[in-house]
């Protein structure tokens, strides 16, 4: 079932946080990602 529409304020200010928190997280990860693909390519480029 979902949840009902009408959260009171605290409920809703920790989703957010937890929202918040979990695309930071994402957006860390996606960065790791970009930056160890760059490091291979570099060392490719160089073999």
């Amino acid at each position: 079932m979902s949840e009902p529409i009408n959260m009171d304020a605290s409920k809703m200010e920790e989703r957010k946080r937890i929202i918040a928190g979990r695309n930071k997280a994402l957006g860390l990860v996606l960065l790791g990602l970009v930056v160890l693909f760059f490091a291979i390519t570099i060392a490719k480029m160089g073999h």
